[in-house]
Protein backbone atom coordinates (compact mmCIF):
# COMPACT_ATOMS: atom_id res chain seq x y z
CA UNK A 1 0.00 0.00 0.00
CA UNK A 2 1.52 3.39 -0.79
CA UNK A 3 2.42 5.73 2.37
CA UNK A 4 -0.04 9.02 2.03
CA UNK A 5 -0.31 11.89 4.00
CA UNK A 6 -3.37 14.00 5.78
CA UNK A 7 -3.70 17.52 6.22
CA UNK A 8 -6.53 19.08 7.77
CA UNK A 9 -7.44 22.80 8.37
CA UNK A 10 -9.81 23.95 11.01
CA UNK A 11 -10.93 27.15 9.41
CA UNK A 12 -13.66 29.53 10.22
CA UNK A 13 -16.46 28.41 7.84
CA UNK A 14 -15.33 24.71 7.36
CA UNK A 15 -12.51 22.11 7.87
CA UNK A 16 -10.71 20.73 4.88
CA UNK A 17 -8.77 17.90 4.23
CA UNK A 18 -6.21 17.13 1.76
CA UNK A 19 -4.13 13.64 1.01
CA UNK A 20 -1.11 13.80 -0.38
CA UNK A 21 1.59 10.90 -1.72
CA UNK A 22 5.37 10.63 -0.93
CA UNK A 23 5.71 12.29 -3.89
CA UNK A 24 3.67 15.40 -3.37
CA UNK A 25 0.45 14.34 -5.68
CA UNK A 26 -3.04 14.87 -4.41
CA UNK A 27 -4.81 11.69 -4.11
CA UNK A 28 -7.85 12.66 -2.29
CA UNK A 29 -9.93 15.88 -0.55
CA UNK A 30 -12.91 16.49 1.34
CA UNK A 31 -14.68 19.68 3.09
CA UNK A 32 -17.20 20.46 5.60
CA UNK A 33 -19.11 23.55 6.26
CA UNK A 34 -20.61 24.92 9.66
CA UNK A 35 -21.71 28.17 10.66
CA UNK A 36 -20.63 31.06 12.74
CA UNK A 37 -23.28 32.51 15.34
CA UNK A 38 -23.27 36.25 16.07
CA UNK A 39 -26.04 36.86 18.80
CA UNK A 40 -25.19 40.29 19.13
CA UNK A 41 -23.07 43.26 17.35
CA UNK A 42 -19.16 42.36 17.82
CA UNK A 43 -19.67 38.92 18.65
CA UNK A 44 -18.55 36.13 16.75
CA UNK A 45 -18.61 32.08 17.71
CA UNK A 46 -18.85 28.78 16.96
CA UNK A 47 -20.07 25.82 18.39
CA UNK A 48 -16.54 23.74 18.75
CA UNK A 49 -18.31 20.57 18.48
CA UNK A 50 -19.51 21.00 14.81
CA UNK A 51 -15.91 21.33 13.84
CA UNK A 52 -15.28 18.45 15.93
CA UNK A 53 -18.26 16.18 13.75
CA UNK A 54 -16.36 18.36 10.42
CA UNK A 55 -13.14 16.95 11.32
CA UNK A 56 -14.12 13.18 11.57
CA UNK A 57 -16.11 13.23 8.36
CA UNK A 58 -13.59 14.79 6.34
CA UNK A 59 -10.80 11.94 7.76
CA UNK A 60 -13.64 9.35 7.35
CA UNK A 61 -14.38 10.22 3.57
CA UNK A 62 -10.91 10.22 2.81
CA UNK A 63 -9.95 6.97 4.50
CA UNK A 64 -13.36 5.56 2.77
CA UNK A 65 -12.37 7.10 -0.72
CA UNK A 66 -8.39 5.37 -0.25
CA UNK A 67 -9.13 2.26 1.50
CA UNK A 68 -6.91 2.46 4.20
CA UNK A 69 -5.80 4.65 6.96
CA UNK A 70 -2.76 7.51 6.12
CA UNK A 71 0.65 7.10 7.81
CA UNK A 72 -0.35 10.85 9.59
CA UNK A 73 -2.45 13.44 9.78
CA UNK A 74 -1.88 16.65 10.43
CA UNK A 75 -3.68 19.97 11.80
CA UNK A 76 -3.55 23.87 10.04
CA UNK A 77 -6.17 26.36 12.08
CA UNK A 78 -7.33 29.45 12.50
CA UNK A 79 -5.91 31.29 14.91
CA UNK A 80 -7.28 33.69 18.10
CA UNK A 81 -10.13 31.13 19.01
CA UNK A 82 -10.78 31.01 23.10
CA UNK A 83 -13.02 28.43 24.32
CA UNK A 84 -13.07 27.32 28.57
CA UNK A 85 -13.56 24.21 28.96
CA UNK A 86 -14.20 21.83 32.36
CA UNK A 87 -11.30 19.33 33.39
CA UNK A 88 -12.77 16.65 30.90
CA UNK A 89 -12.36 19.17 28.51
CA UNK A 90 -16.01 20.21 27.84
CA UNK A 91 -17.06 22.76 26.42
CA UNK A 92 -19.01 25.46 28.93
CA UNK A 93 -19.50 27.39 25.92
CA UNK A 94 -19.05 28.33 21.97
CA UNK A 95 -15.35 29.30 21.16
CA UNK A 96 -14.98 33.12 20.30
CA UNK A 97 -13.23 33.29 17.23
CA UNK A 98 -10.96 35.71 15.71
CA UNK A 99 -13.32 37.95 14.49
CA UNK A 100 -15.18 38.37 18.16
CA UNK A 101 -15.48 42.67 18.63
CA UNK A 102 -16.23 42.59 22.04
CA UNK A 103 -13.24 43.09 23.71
CA UNK A 104 -12.24 46.02 21.60
CA UNK A 105 -12.22 48.54 24.51
CA UNK A 106 -10.07 46.21 26.56
CA UNK A 107 -7.20 46.38 23.55
CA UNK A 108 -7.15 49.79 23.60
CA UNK A 109 -7.11 50.07 27.27
CA UNK A 110 -4.21 47.35 27.27
CA UNK A 111 -2.34 49.43 24.32
CA UNK A 112 -2.24 52.91 25.48
CA UNK A 113 -1.12 51.66 28.85
CA UNK A 114 2.43 51.74 29.77
CA UNK A 115 2.83 47.84 29.45
CA UNK A 116 1.34 47.73 26.04
CA UNK A 117 4.58 47.71 24.19
CA UNK A 118 6.41 45.67 26.37
CA UNK A 119 3.70 42.84 25.90
CA UNK A 120 3.56 43.15 22.00
CA UNK A 121 7.65 43.07 21.96
CA UNK A 122 7.83 39.62 24.17
CA UNK A 123 4.44 38.01 22.51
CA UNK A 124 4.93 39.18 19.17
CA UNK A 125 1.15 39.30 18.62
CA UNK A 126 -1.00 42.87 18.24
CA UNK A 127 -3.09 44.29 20.77
CA UNK A 128 -6.52 43.94 19.44
CA UNK A 129 -9.97 42.74 20.27
CA UNK A 130 -8.96 39.58 18.25
CA UNK A 131 -6.42 39.05 20.78
CA UNK A 132 -7.19 35.26 22.97
CA UNK A 133 -5.42 37.68 26.14
CA UNK A 134 -8.17 40.50 25.45
CA UNK A 135 -10.70 37.92 25.66
CA UNK A 136 -10.31 36.12 28.36
CA UNK A 137 -9.83 40.09 30.29
CA UNK A 138 -12.96 40.05 28.50
CA UNK A 139 -14.87 36.78 30.46
CA UNK A 140 -13.54 38.58 33.64
CA UNK A 141 -14.78 41.39 33.53
CA UNK A 142 -18.23 40.48 32.16
CA UNK A 143 -18.57 36.64 32.71
CA UNK A 144 -17.12 36.10 36.16
CA UNK A 145 -19.13 32.79 36.70
CA UNK A 146 -17.84 31.56 33.43
CA UNK A 147 -14.27 32.92 33.67
CA UNK A 148 -14.05 31.65 37.67
CA UNK A 149 -15.91 27.79 36.22
CA UNK A 150 -13.29 27.37 33.54
CA UNK A 151 -10.17 24.47 34.13
CA UNK A 152 -8.54 25.88 31.04
CA UNK A 153 -8.75 27.95 28.26
CA UNK A 154 -7.80 26.67 24.75
CA UNK A 155 -8.28 27.20 20.95
CA UNK A 156 -10.32 25.03 19.41
CA UNK A 157 -7.51 22.94 18.29
CA UNK A 158 -6.87 22.00 21.59
CA UNK A 159 -10.34 21.13 21.86
CA UNK A 160 -9.85 18.18 18.98
CA UNK A 161 -6.49 17.47 20.42
CA UNK A 162 -7.99 16.75 24.07
CA UNK A 163 -10.65 14.49 22.95
CA UNK A 164 -8.20 12.55 20.66
CA UNK A 165 -5.99 11.94 23.07
CA UNK A 166 -7.06 13.18 26.51
CA UNK A 167 -4.17 15.96 27.27
CA UNK A 168 -4.12 19.64 27.02
CA UNK A 169 -1.32 20.78 24.60
CA UNK A 170 -1.12 23.34 22.47
CA UNK A 171 1.67 24.04 19.77
CA UNK A 172 4.23 26.64 19.52
CA UNK A 173 2.46 28.49 16.36
CA UNK A 174 -0.97 28.85 18.37
CA UNK A 175 0.34 29.42 21.68
CA UNK A 176 2.00 32.76 19.46
CA UNK A 177 -1.34 33.82 18.42
CA UNK A 178 -2.17 34.05 21.76
CA UNK A 179 -0.87 37.75 23.13
CA UNK A 180 0.31 35.45 26.66
CA UNK A 181 3.52 33.81 25.09
CA UNK A 182 6.77 34.43 24.65
CA UNK A 183 7.74 33.85 21.79
CA UNK A 184 11.69 34.02 22.60
CA UNK A 185 11.66 31.96 26.01
CA UNK A 186 8.82 29.51 24.43
CA UNK A 187 6.87 29.79 27.30
CA UNK A 188 3.88 31.65 28.82
CA UNK A 189 4.68 35.07 29.78
CA UNK A 190 3.86 36.12 32.87
CA UNK A 191 2.89 39.62 32.56
CA UNK A 192 0.30 38.87 29.81
CA UNK A 193 -1.05 35.81 32.32
CA UNK A 194 -1.26 38.35 35.23
CA UNK A 195 -2.88 40.92 33.52
CA UNK A 196 -5.89 38.37 32.60
CA UNK A 197 -5.73 36.43 36.02
CA UNK A 198 -4.78 33.13 34.65
CA UNK A 199 -1.75 31.27 36.08
CA UNK A 200 0.01 28.71 33.47
CA UNK A 201 -2.06 25.86 34.85
CA UNK A 202 -4.93 27.86 33.57
CA UNK A 203 -3.36 26.93 30.01
CA UNK A 204 -2.19 24.35 27.72
CA UNK A 205 1.36 23.23 27.82
CA UNK A 206 3.11 24.37 25.09
CA UNK A 207 4.48 21.82 22.28
CA UNK A 208 7.03 22.36 19.19
CA UNK A 209 4.63 22.19 15.94
CA UNK A 210 6.07 18.90 15.49
CA UNK A 211 5.11 17.16 18.43
CA UNK A 212 3.45 13.85 17.78
CA UNK A 213 0.93 11.58 19.57
CA UNK A 214 -0.60 8.21 18.59
CA UNK A 215 -4.48 6.96 19.46
CA UNK A 216 -4.42 4.49 21.79
CA UNK A 217 -8.16 3.46 20.65
CA UNK A 218 -9.33 3.56 17.36
CA UNK A 219 -12.93 3.86 18.32
CA UNK A 220 -12.79 7.33 18.17
CA UNK A 221 -12.16 7.91 14.76
CA UNK A 222 -13.24 5.38 12.26
CA UNK A 223 -10.61 4.70 9.13
CA UNK A 224 -7.86 5.20 11.44
CA UNK A 225 -5.34 2.32 13.22
CA UNK A 226 -2.53 2.78 15.85
CA UNK A 227 0.17 3.29 13.63
CA UNK A 228 -0.90 6.59 12.16
CA UNK A 229 1.23 9.26 13.47
CA UNK A 230 -0.86 12.60 14.62
CA UNK A 231 1.03 15.99 14.41
CA UNK A 232 -0.07 18.77 16.36
CA UNK A 233 1.01 21.50 13.49
CA UNK A 234 1.03 25.04 13.34
CA UNK A 235 -1.46 27.92 12.56
CA UNK A 236 -3.48 28.57 9.38
CA UNK A 237 -0.80 31.04 8.23
CA UNK A 238 2.10 29.71 8.89
CA UNK A 239 1.39 26.26 7.44
CA UNK A 240 0.03 28.52 4.01
CA UNK A 241 3.64 29.72 3.95
CA UNK A 242 5.43 26.68 4.17
CA UNK A 243 2.62 24.88 1.75
CA UNK A 244 3.55 27.79 -0.72
CA UNK A 245 6.96 27.77 -0.27
CA UNK A 246 7.25 30.55 0.82
CA UNK A 247 9.50 30.90 4.07
CA UNK A 248 12.87 32.29 1.97
CA UNK A 249 14.53 35.67 2.21
CA UNK A 250 12.65 38.38 -0.55
CA UNK A 251 9.25 35.69 -0.67
CA UNK A 252 6.41 36.87 0.87
CA UNK A 253 2.38 35.02 0.70
CA UNK A 254 -0.24 36.74 0.39
CA UNK A 255 -4.14 35.53 1.25
CA UNK A 256 -7.27 36.98 0.28
CA UNK A 257 -10.46 34.44 1.41
CA UNK A 258 -12.85 36.08 3.64
CA UNK A 259 -9.83 38.39 4.90
CA UNK A 260 -6.96 38.94 3.87
CA UNK A 261 -2.70 38.31 5.15
CA UNK A 262 0.36 39.27 4.12
CA UNK A 263 3.27 37.20 5.61
CA UNK A 264 6.95 36.50 5.22
CA UNK A 265 9.21 34.08 6.33
CA UNK A 266 12.48 35.37 8.90
CA UNK A 267 14.68 33.87 11.46
CA UNK A 268 13.92 36.60 13.86
CA UNK A 269 10.59 38.45 14.60
CA UNK A 270 9.77 41.89 12.85
CA UNK A 271 8.34 44.13 15.12
CA UNK A 272 6.76 47.30 14.16
CA UNK A 273 4.36 48.65 16.98
CA UNK A 274 2.58 51.38 15.18
CA UNK A 275 1.29 49.09 12.49
CA UNK A 276 1.90 46.11 15.36
CA UNK A 277 2.98 43.77 12.44
CA UNK A 278 2.75 40.07 14.04
CA UNK A 279 5.08 37.14 14.67
CA UNK A 280 3.58 33.88 14.92
CA UNK A 281 6.15 30.40 15.33
CA UNK A 282 6.36 28.07 12.73
CA UNK A 283 8.44 26.39 14.74
CA UNK A 284 10.96 26.81 17.52
CA UNK A 285 13.40 28.35 14.81
CA UNK A 286 10.99 29.78 12.39
CA UNK A 287 8.88 33.06 12.84
CA UNK A 288 6.03 34.48 10.16
CA UNK A 289 5.73 37.85 9.99
CA UNK A 290 3.22 40.17 8.43
CA UNK A 291 -0.49 41.54 9.53
CA UNK A 292 -3.88 40.41 8.79
CA UNK A 293 -6.87 42.35 7.07
CA UNK A 294 -10.71 41.84 8.08
CA UNK A 295 -11.82 42.68 4.98
CA UNK A 296 -11.17 40.45 1.88
CA UNK A 297 -14.34 39.00 0.34
CA UNK A 298 -16.14 39.27 2.52
CA UNK A 299 -16.66 43.04 2.13
CA UNK A 300 -17.03 42.06 -2.10
CA UNK A 301 -19.96 39.39 -0.63
CA UNK A 302 -21.14 42.78 1.33
CA UNK A 303 -21.31 44.79 -2.18
CA UNK A 304 -22.90 41.97 -4.09
CA UNK A 305 -25.60 41.48 -1.74
CA UNK A 306 -26.39 44.59 -0.17
CA UNK A 307 -25.30 47.29 -3.40
CA UNK A 308 -26.36 44.77 -6.16
CA UNK A 309 -29.16 43.07 -4.69
CA UNK A 310 -27.78 39.51 -5.05
CA UNK A 311 -28.50 37.16 -2.44
CA UNK A 312 -27.44 34.18 -4.76
CA UNK A 313 -24.14 34.32 -4.94
CA UNK A 314 -22.44 32.37 -7.92
CA UNK A 315 -19.15 31.40 -10.11
CA UNK A 316 -21.18 33.61 -12.88
CA UNK A 317 -22.30 36.35 -10.52
CA UNK A 318 -18.14 36.77 -10.11
CA UNK A 319 -17.62 36.22 -13.34
CA UNK A 320 -20.17 40.10 -14.34
CA UNK A 321 -18.61 41.32 -11.33
CA UNK A 322 -15.01 41.33 -12.98
CA UNK A 323 -16.34 41.34 -16.61
CA UNK A 324 -18.08 44.83 -15.20
CA UNK A 325 -15.13 46.14 -13.61
CA UNK A 326 -13.14 45.21 -16.39
CA UNK A 327 -15.05 48.03 -18.24
CA UNK A 328 -13.32 50.73 -15.45
CA UNK A 329 -9.77 52.50 -16.46
CA UNK A 330 -7.35 52.43 -12.82
CA UNK A 331 -8.59 54.67 -10.49
CA UNK A 332 -12.27 54.37 -11.09
CA UNK A 333 -11.91 58.77 -12.02
CA UNK A 334 -10.84 59.68 -8.53
CA UNK A 335 -13.54 57.60 -6.98
CA UNK A 336 -11.66 55.81 -3.36
CA UNK A 337 -12.78 53.02 -0.95
CA UNK A 338 -11.76 52.64 2.55
CA UNK A 339 -13.02 48.88 2.76
CA UNK A 340 -12.66 48.94 6.34
CA UNK A 341 -16.24 47.23 6.97
CA UNK A 342 -16.18 44.48 9.19
CA UNK A 343 -13.37 47.33 10.99
CA UNK A 344 -9.75 46.29 10.49
CA UNK A 345 -6.86 44.78 11.96
CA UNK A 346 -2.96 46.03 10.35
CA UNK A 347 -2.34 48.47 10.09
CA UNK A 348 -4.95 50.82 11.44
CA UNK A 349 -5.93 48.93 14.26
CA UNK A 350 -9.38 50.00 15.19
CA UNK A 351 -12.37 48.04 15.95
CA UNK A 352 -14.46 51.20 15.66
CA UNK A 353 -13.09 51.53 11.82
CA UNK A 354 -16.00 51.62 9.01
CA UNK A 355 -15.78 51.84 5.53
CA UNK A 356 -16.32 54.87 3.12
CA UNK A 357 -16.32 55.81 -0.43
CA UNK A 358 -14.52 59.24 -0.90
CA UNK A 359 -14.75 61.59 -3.81
CA UNK A 360 -18.51 60.88 -5.15
CA UNK A 361 -19.36 62.95 -8.31
CA UNK A 362 -21.62 63.15 -10.88
CA UNK A 363 -19.99 60.87 -13.08
CA UNK A 364 -19.48 57.91 -11.23
CA UNK A 365 -21.78 54.94 -11.82
CA UNK A 366 -22.32 51.14 -10.49
CA UNK A 367 -19.20 50.04 -12.63
CA UNK A 368 -17.06 52.46 -10.74
CA UNK A 369 -18.11 51.59 -7.41
CA UNK A 370 -17.31 48.19 -7.88
CA UNK A 371 -13.84 48.48 -9.32
CA UNK A 372 -12.99 51.22 -6.25
CA UNK A 373 -14.09 48.04 -4.00
CA UNK A 374 -11.59 45.68 -5.30
CA UNK A 375 -9.23 48.67 -5.46
CA UNK A 376 -9.61 49.00 -2.35
CA UNK A 377 -8.92 45.74 -0.63
CA UNK A 378 -6.08 45.89 -2.88
CA UNK A 379 -4.54 48.94 -1.29
CA UNK A 380 -5.51 47.55 2.41
CA UNK A 381 -3.36 44.52 1.75
CA UNK A 382 -0.46 47.09 -0.07
CA UNK A 383 -0.53 49.64 3.51
CA UNK A 384 0.32 46.04 5.41
CA UNK A 385 3.01 45.16 2.95
CA UNK A 386 4.80 48.19 3.02
CA UNK A 387 4.33 48.23 6.68
CA UNK A 388 6.51 44.85 6.75
CA UNK A 389 9.01 46.07 4.26
CA UNK A 390 9.37 48.69 6.82
CA UNK A 391 10.67 46.69 9.13
CA UNK A 392 12.22 43.97 7.13
CA UNK A 393 14.39 43.52 3.96
CA UNK A 394 12.15 43.98 0.86
CA UNK A 395 9.87 41.37 -1.08
CA UNK A 396 10.70 40.50 -4.95
CA UNK A 397 7.62 37.88 -5.52
CA UNK A 398 4.83 37.05 -3.84
CA UNK A 399 3.04 33.88 -3.64
CA UNK A 400 -0.80 33.84 -3.77
CA UNK A 401 -3.54 31.47 -2.43
CA UNK A 402 -7.09 32.58 -1.25
CA UNK A 403 -10.44 32.35 -3.17
CA UNK A 404 -9.40 35.20 -5.05
CA UNK A 405 -6.73 33.51 -7.24
CA UNK A 406 -9.81 32.42 -9.45
CA UNK A 407 -10.06 36.30 -11.15
CA UNK A 408 -7.26 37.24 -13.88
CA UNK A 409 -8.93 40.86 -12.92
CA UNK A 410 -8.38 41.10 -9.36
CA UNK A 411 -4.52 39.26 -9.46
CA UNK A 412 -3.64 41.97 -11.94
CA UNK A 413 -4.89 44.32 -9.98
CA UNK A 414 -3.39 43.21 -6.83
CA UNK A 415 -0.18 43.04 -9.05
CA UNK A 416 -0.27 46.48 -10.41
CA UNK A 417 -1.20 47.94 -7.17
CA UNK A 418 1.70 46.45 -5.41
CA UNK A 419 3.72 46.56 -8.33
CA UNK A 420 5.55 43.18 -7.32
CA UNK A 421 5.57 40.04 -9.34
CA UNK A 422 2.80 37.39 -7.97
CA UNK A 423 3.29 33.78 -8.09
CA UNK A 424 0.63 31.22 -7.80
CA UNK A 425 0.96 27.23 -6.64
CA UNK A 426 -1.43 24.80 -8.04
CA UNK A 427 -1.81 23.06 -4.95
CA UNK A 428 -5.66 22.79 -3.60
CA UNK A 429 -5.01 24.36 -0.31
CA UNK A 430 -1.90 26.22 0.63
CA UNK A 431 -1.91 25.70 4.64
CA UNK A 432 -3.72 21.92 4.67
CA UNK A 433 -0.59 20.85 2.21
CA UNK A 434 1.64 23.09 4.49
CA UNK A 435 0.70 21.23 7.66
CA UNK A 436 1.47 17.94 5.90
CA UNK A 437 5.16 19.45 5.29
CA UNK A 438 5.17 19.24 8.95
CA UNK A 439 4.41 16.00 9.31
CA UNK A 440 6.40 14.57 6.52
CA UNK A 441 9.57 16.64 8.43
CA UNK A 442 8.46 15.30 11.67
CA UNK A 443 8.42 11.81 10.42
CA UNK A 444 11.91 11.67 8.52
CA UNK A 445 10.97 12.41 5.16
CA UNK A 446 12.66 14.60 2.59
CA UNK A 447 10.09 17.43 2.19
CA UNK A 448 12.83 19.14 -0.35
CA UNK A 449 12.52 17.17 -3.23
CA UNK A 450 8.16 17.97 -3.49
CA UNK A 451 8.67 21.93 -2.43
CA UNK A 452 11.16 22.27 -5.46
CA UNK A 453 9.51 20.15 -7.65
CA UNK A 454 9.92 21.87 -11.23
CA UNK A 455 6.90 19.95 -12.58
CA UNK A 456 4.65 21.78 -10.17
CA UNK A 457 2.55 24.51 -12.24
CA UNK A 458 3.66 28.02 -11.70
CA UNK A 459 1.81 31.35 -12.96
CA UNK A 460 3.43 34.70 -12.81
CA UNK A 461 1.91 37.96 -13.13
CA UNK A 462 3.84 40.95 -13.29
CA UNK A 463 2.76 44.69 -12.96
CA UNK A 464 2.48 46.76 -15.82
CA UNK A 465 4.55 49.63 -14.91
CA UNK A 466 2.30 52.70 -16.21
CA UNK A 467 -0.62 50.87 -14.60
CA UNK A 468 1.28 51.03 -11.08
CA UNK A 469 2.62 54.41 -11.14
CA UNK A 470 -0.94 55.38 -11.75
CA UNK A 471 -2.02 53.47 -8.20
CA UNK A 472 1.17 54.17 -6.26
CA UNK A 473 0.03 58.01 -6.66
CA UNK A 474 -3.79 57.18 -5.32
CA UNK A 475 -1.81 54.82 -2.93
CA UNK A 476 -0.86 57.87 -1.11
CA UNK A 477 -3.74 59.70 -0.87
CA UNK A 478 -5.23 56.65 1.07
CA UNK A 479 -2.77 55.89 3.23
CA UNK A 480 -4.18 59.20 5.03
CA UNK A 481 -7.68 58.93 4.38
CA UNK A 482 -8.63 57.43 7.41
CA UNK A 483 -6.51 59.01 9.53
CA UNK A 484 -8.04 62.24 8.16
CA UNK A 485 -11.37 61.16 9.03
CA UNK A 486 -11.17 58.85 11.88
CA UNK A 487 -12.65 61.05 14.78
CA UNK A 488 -15.96 61.71 12.65
CA UNK A 489 -16.00 57.84 12.28
CA UNK A 490 -15.97 57.51 16.23
CA UNK A 491 -18.49 60.10 16.62
CA UNK A 492 -20.69 58.53 14.09
CA UNK A 493 -19.29 55.36 15.96
CA UNK A 494 -20.62 56.84 19.66
CA UNK A 495 -23.97 57.73 18.38
CA UNK A 496 -25.15 54.24 16.82
CA UNK A 497 -23.65 51.94 19.98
Amino acid sequence: MQKYFVGVDLGTGSTKAVALDVLGNTVASAQKFYPTHNPKPGYSEQNPDLIWNAFVGCIGEITANIGYAPTAISFSSAMHSILPVDEKGNALANAMLWADARSADIAQRIKEGAGGEDIYRHTGTAIYAMAPLCKIIWLKENESDLYNKAHKFISIKEYLWFKLFGVFEVDYSIASAMGMFDILELKWYDKACELAGVNFSKLSAPVNTNHTQYLTSTDILPGIDETTAFIIGASDGCCANLGGNAVKPGVGALTIGTSGAVRVGSKVPVYNYKAMTFNYLLNKDTFICGGAVNNGGAAVDWLLKNFLKLENITDETYKQLFETIDTVDAGSDGLVFLPYLYAERAPVWDAKSSGAFININFKHKQQHFLRAALEGICFALNDVLKAVETSNEPIKEIVISGGFISSATWVKLLADITGKKLVLLQADDASAIGAIYLAMEALGVNINPIINNDTVERTEVKPDAGTHAIYTKIFQVYQKLYSDIKLSVHQLYALNN
